[in-house]
């Protein structure tokens, strides 16, 4: 019995389940969004926002976060091919034009998308507010973004206050944004 069992080819079947189980244990531990900026906001505590430093959709050059320091703002994470993409993007318009003379801004990231597809999405719903490209998504994973929409809401500090997974609604906004601009960087 113990003959058999060391047999080559039981032995191979073990080996390859083994080596099956580490591999999708693997993927599992990789693809798991990590939630520390989440787990901070939830502790009442604001963590530094990460670097960040992308092309202009328009074509203006780039823009760095640390250019917006002293701002409140709004860095929401979107597609134009993203159904719920479409239907907050009237609503950060509303507020981008209701803060920006307060000293905040709405700031946009296009993720994973055709440069062309993003640029007739902002003519479509008139966007005004400053956009900027990803378009191998390479921003997200610093921010925790694993999904379109996302949105990151910092404070003057350059520190995250908030985070919206999924689509914004004004009462996101309401619930953050006025406060913030009160405060002083």
């Amino acid at each position: 019995m113990v003959k058999r069992l060391l047999a080559p080819v039981p032995l191979a079947a073990v080996a390859i389940a083994l080596a099956l189980v580490a591999l999708l244990t693997y993927g599992v531990v990789q693809n798991t969004p990590d939630k520390s900026i989440d787990d901070a906001i939830a502790a009442g505590k604001r963590v530094p926002a990460p670097p960040l430093d992308l092309p202009r959709l328009d074509g203006g050059g780039r823009l760095s976060l640390a250019t917006l320091r002293g701002k409140v703002g709004a860095r929401n994470f979107w597609a134009s091919w993203c159904p719920p993409c479409r239907g907050e993007s009237p609503i950060l318009e509303r507020w981008h034009r209701r803060i920006a003379a307060r000293g905040g801004t709405v700031l946009g990231v296009d993720v994973l998308d055709l440069e062309s597809d993003a640029r007739a999405f902002v003519r479509r719903y008139g966007m005004t507010y400053p956009i900027l490209r990803d378009g191998d998504g390479g921003s997200r994973k610093a921010f925790d973004v694993y999904q379109q929409p996302d949105t990151i809401v910092i404070d003057r500090r350059g520190r995250i206050a908030t985070v919206v997974r999924g689509p914004v609604t004004d009462a996101d906004m309401q619930r953050v944004l006025p406060r913030l601009l009160k405060e002083r960087a």
